[in-house]
């Protein structure tokens, strides 16, 4: 019998918050060089975890101006945390059970006092 499993595809591992909107239309907006990084696209569904309060949340990828630093909760999701709060942004894919196996996921680990790129 053949099977999907949901499994991690990409982490950007403990990122700043540099902004909360709450009077825009809904999401997070995320450095572009972050999100090129970590192989997540505008548009696509994250879960953001707050490791200050504990706070999960779903929303929608925005991609912000590169090398910003820009972490940015919209709309809704801009109650659920506050700035300077550190998060962990991650997204997800359906895969075959046995390629799930051996499948390795995008990790990326910034620099949370600036949210740059470590190299």
């Amino acid at each position: 019998m053949k099977f999907q499993v949901e499994v991690v595809k990409s982490k950007i591992h403990r990122v700043t918050v540099t902004q909360a909107d709450l009077n825009y239309v809904g999401s997070i907006t995320i450095d572009e060089a972050l999100l090129e990084a970590a192989n997540i696209i505008a548009g696509e569904k994250v879960q953001i975890m707050d490791v200050n309060n504990g706070e999960r949340l779903e929303t929608y990828v925005i991609k912000g101006e590169r090398n910003s630093g820009c972490i940015c909760l919209n709309g809704a999701a801009a109650r659920k945390v506050q700035v300077g709060d550190i998060v962990i942004i991650a997204s997800y894919a359906w895969m075959d059970f046995e390629d799930a196996k051996e499948f390795k996921p995008w990790i990326v680990f910034p620099d949370t006092a600036t949210n740059q790129l470590v190299k």
